[in-house]
């Protein structure tokens, strides 16, 4: 793996070469796991003054031309660099922030504990693994999969105040923790993030899909993007990375990164203003 993207950081991709006296190109240096997780470390988060109360963190990945996967899985779009920053991201988070759609048709299971992670999380005060929060208004989810009967840490079901009686009883009888983030049907997507952090879990991350993801850009909460682009085309009817509502202004993201290999390009902006600001 190489850096792109700042050109010349400390770091494992090692000091830039001027063009004029560089030699053939070197192999691209093996990046260790806690590089990686340096490369992607969330900022500070907490109550203090110089802490953000949360960040959200998106994760997608998409072909070159904008489809987000092939034959309704993301897998073939994907790499083993791909797997691997995905993993590293989830073992940064507190919580993974999916849509209900999404974790039926990608076969979610409960996180994983990762190896070479527990002493780091153990010194935040993070659970041994990320919480996995679906959010859902229907709860028309098989509450006897392993997502919600083999967790490490309890699946969240985040919805609204008027979701379904008998749906929001039947997960909590089946031992699901039902979380309220909104007083429609569904959730509120300006209210998750804050709702989340109340329960001590700041550090966000959400896999989508395009609309939960979608929504989150149009309320203003989504912190950072991490987009892997995908060196393959698919053409057909795939999605984008993000489906809803036309926004009243474009958000502007700042690129904060760019790593490489095999062709994939790892991707990372930060969201810094909408252009009408």
């Amino acid at each position: 793996m190489r850096r792109l993207f700042p050109s010349n950081p400390p770091g494992p991709s090692g000091p830039s070469v001027p063009s004029s006296t560089a030699a053939a190109p070197a192999p691209a240096p093996e990046w260790s796991v806690e590089e990686i997780a340096e490369e992607y470390a969330y900022p500070p988060v907490g109550e203090g003054a110089d802490e953000a109360a949360w960040w959200l963190r998106g994760n997608m990945v998409a072909s070159l031309d904008g489809a987000i996967h092939h034959g309704g899985r993301s897998q073939p779009l994907s790499s083993k660099a791909d797997m691997w920053i995905f993993g590293v991201l989830r073992a940064l988070a507190d919580v993974v922030v999916v849509g209900a759609q999404t974790v039926r048709q990608e076969g979610y299971r409960p996180a994983k504990r990762r190896r070479g992670f527990a002493d780091r999380r153990a010194a935040l005060g993070q659970a041994p693994v990320p919480a996995i929060a679906v959010v859902s208004a229907g709860l028309e989810l098989d509450f006897s999969l392993p997502l919600f009967t083999e967790p490490v840490v309890p699946t969240l079901l985040l919805t609204g105040r008027g979701a379904p009686a008998e749906r929001v009883a039947r997960a909590r009888e089946a031992g699901v923790e039902v979380v309220f983030a909104g007083e429609g049907a569904g959730v509120d997507p300006a209210r998750v993030p804050g709702v989340l952090a109340g329960r001590g879990l700041r550090r966000q991350l959400t896999e989508g899909g395009p609309t939960l993801l979608g929504e989150f850009a149009d309320a203003g909460v989504l912190d950072e993007l991490c987009l892997s682009i995908a060196p393959r085309i698919v053409a057909g009817s795939a999605p984008r990375i993000m489906n809803g509502p036309v926004l009243p202004d474009p958000d502007e993201y700042t690129l904060e990164g760019v790593l490489e290999e095999d062709g994939f390009l790892f991707t990372r902006y930060r969201r810094s203003r909408t252009v009408a600001e």
